[in-house]
């Protein structure tokens, strides 16, 4: 794998992950909620475990191609906030968007 595919690859899942606690009403898309609907809360806690796991893929990925790099807080502030603009397809599906029951 070389590090153009590796990179798409974590995007790719950062895509899925982000959007995964809005597209769902259990928890991490396995653990079925006593609540009728999930709390915002709750899936904000979903999108910081995720971000972590997306952050322990990207490292491992980078870890078997070569070197892995130091980071400093600034890398992650902003693939946090690339994270959370990920997440926005799913934040406008499951809160903004108009339902037509």
């Amino acid at each position: 794998m070389d590090v153009s595919v590796a990179s798409w690859l974590v995007i790719v899942i950062a895509f899925a992950a982000a959007n995964l606690p809005f597209l769902n009403e259990r928890v991490f898309a396995c653990v079925p909620t006593r609540w009728q609907g999930k709390p915002l809360i709750v899936r904000l806690a979903e999108m910081v475990v995720l971000y972590g796991v997306v952050g322990a893929i990207g490292f491992a990925l980078e870890a078997r191609l070569g070197n892995r790099f130091p980071q400093s807080w600034e890398f992650y502030a902003i693939s946090a906030c690339i994270f959370i603009v990920l997440a926005f397809p799913g934040f406008i599906l499951r809160y903004l968007r108009k339902r037509h029951d």
